[in-house]
């Protein structure tokens, strides 16, 4: 018995109800198909045409009726197929007609706009005063100055490295974040890079690899090694420090970054499917080709605090003293402070720490990850800043930042709280034209930035996309400077966090460092009386992940 009898005889027969109103289009065309049939035979041939159309619609409803998978389609034939139309065609409809300019999530549309305009080398302003409601709690805002500087035409530069490099490197204010060839068309990877080297800023490769892509302008690169070692890895899946010594020292790697976790999907690992691993990302990666490809939620090459430290000494010796650190998505946050600990213990230091915050965006992740693990970047950003100054070690060790960064503000703002630089991942994507169509994880982005699909990748023209992603860092950068001027400050160095206020109810403001408790040099190492900062010391072990004492509950602020 086949499974359509099956379904028959345990439910009976759909067409025995068939005097319901909500048949009346799969009857009409029934009835229509009928006369058209009639029609072709006994006036005209012609009528073989719309009996194809009414023909195929009856036939469409008398399978909707028999099927089992769709209760929707056996209640409402023919039209309930109208659902899915729609449905397919929501999230651009609700783009262009029913979001207003600043409502759009995850990026508004006056933020894409902004960024639009900056990569075009447009004016990138706005006419007749501000959409925000700005007595709405979470409103932000800077603090100027009665007497504003002139603004600086220099780009600022941060020195990063620490004590053990050798080889320091100057980043700009706002860089390339990760984004690995495989999540994004290899035409997307060369333009980011390219307008890079036009800029002279950096581009992070992304835990995929180093592809030939990410090297063919010459751009100044992060390598960014994740879980699954892709491009230094062994067959087992292991760390692979021969294949990495050989890859690392060539001029456009300037830094490597151990990537820890990912503001997006904190804590979880990741899996390209067998299909989807070409024999070009096989031989990038360093992975069997058309076999799933699995990138561990935890590393190999360490399991404790002071592991991860001696392994980014490790990193650093192998290549030739370039300025190693690590990211990560804050989430325990005595697990961080081990690290600290660890740091001091050894005396090895890494040269920089990226902090991603749970905003950050992904390719693709499960939706309970994306809203409700780790902590947002603001929280994750002041916690780390705080970490280092009351550790005696933010000297040594520069901070950089990425999660929704895309304007001068946002740059402006991620510094007072406590960063040295910023990065920016789906801005970069929308300077080479990406239209936040939401289809990164489906192989079909329209626009050929988030592909494998060569027929689609092609469309982006690389010489135009480098010099939009190049123009967008500078028109952005340039508007940080506008603000910092504004500040009546002459350095990045000079902006802190009582520069600026926070909304908090709809008749009150306060400074960044009066809803913020932020830690004096040294203030952990001397037993500070913040409650949270010494349970959580007291708790940090540089041996183990693991709390050595029971986390007692606290506010972290």
């Amino acid at each position: 018995m086949s499974s359509t009898d099956k379904i028959l005889a345990e439910h009976g027969s759909p067409f025995r109800d068939m005097g319901q109103p909500r048949y009346l289009i799969y009857q009409l065309c029934l009835v229509v198909s009928l006369l058209f049939f009639v029609l072709m035979l006994t006036v005209s041939k012609h009528f073989v045409w719309p009996l194809l159309v009414t023909g195929f619609l009856a036939l469409l409803g008398t399978w909707d009726m028999i099927q089992s998978r769709h209760n929707l389609l056996r209640n409402y034939p023919v039209i309930a197929h109208m659902r899915w139309l729609f449905e397919g065609i929501r999230p651009e409809f609700r783009q262009y007609f029913g979001e207003n300019d600043t409502s759009g999530r995850p990026f508004a549309r006056n933020q894409r706009t902004v960024v639009y305009e900056r990569a075009k080398n447009l004016h990138g302003e706005q006419p007749f005063g501000t959409e925000l409601e700005v007595y709405e709690p979470g409103y932000e805002l800077f603090l100027h100055s009665m007497s504003p500087k002139p603004q600086s035409k220099e780009h600022f530069r941060v020195p990063v490295g620490g004590p053990g490099c050798k080889r320091p490197y100057d980043m700009a204010l706002l860089n390339v974040s990760a984004m690995s060839f495989g999540a994004l068309s290899a035409n997307a990877i060369r333009s980011l890079n390219l307008g890079a080297k036009m800029g002279d800023f950096c581009h992070d490769t992304g835990e995929g690899g180093l592809s030939q892509y990410h090297l063919e302008h010459g751009g100044d690169l992060v390598w960014e090694i994740g879980s699954g070692y892709f491009g230094c890895r062994t067959k087992e899946g292991g760390f692979d420090r021969e294949q990495f010594k050989d890859k690392v020292n060539v001029d456009s790697v300037k830094l490597v970054s151990i990537k820890l976790s990912q503001g997006a999907k904190p804590g979880l690992g990741g899996v390209m499917p067998g299909p989807k691993v070409s024999p070009e990302i096989a031989a990038i990666r360093g992975v069997p080709v058309h076999e799933k490809c699995v990138s561990p939620p935890h590393h190999s090459a360490f399991s404790t605090p002071r592991e991860l430290i001696e392994f980014v000494a490790e990193l650093r010796d192998m290549a030739d003293g370039r300025p190693t650190g690590f990211k990560l998505c804050i989430g325990k946050m005595y697990e961080f402070l081990a690290v600290c600990k660890a740091m001091i213990e050894t005396e090895v230091y890494p040269d920089f720490i990226i902090v991603d915050g749970s905003e950050g965006g992904t390719g693709a992740a499960p939706l309970e990850f994306e809203d409700h693990v780790g902590l947002p970047l603001t929280e994750g950003l002041v916690f780390v800043h705080n970490a280092l100054v009351g550790c005696n070690l933010r000297d040594k060790i520069k901070i950089g930042c990425s999660g929704k960064v895309a304007s001068g503000f946002d740059i402006a703002r991620r510094i007072a709280q406590g960063a040295d630089y910023t990065n920016a991942a789906r801005a970069m994507m929308f300077a080479i034209g990406c239209i936040q169509a939401q289809r990164c994880h489906t192989n079909r982005c329209p626009v050929g930035v988030a592909t494998q699909d060569h027929t689609r990748s092609r469309a982006l023209v690389v010489p135009d996309k480098a010099e939009r992603v190049h123009q967008f860092q500078k028109n952005t950068v340039d508007s940080f400077n506008q603000i910092l001027a504004s500040l009546g400050l002459e350095h990045p160095d000079q902006l802190g966090p009582s520069f600026l206020q926070r909304r908090i109810t709809h008749t009150r403001t306060v400074r960044f460092d009066e809803i913020y408790y932020y830690l004096k040099p040294g203030e952990i190492l001397a037993d500070t009386e913040h409650d949270f900062y010494k349970n959580a010391w007291e708790a940090a072990d540089p041996d183990s992940f693991e709390p050595r004492v029971e986390i007692v509950p606290t506010r972290t602020s």
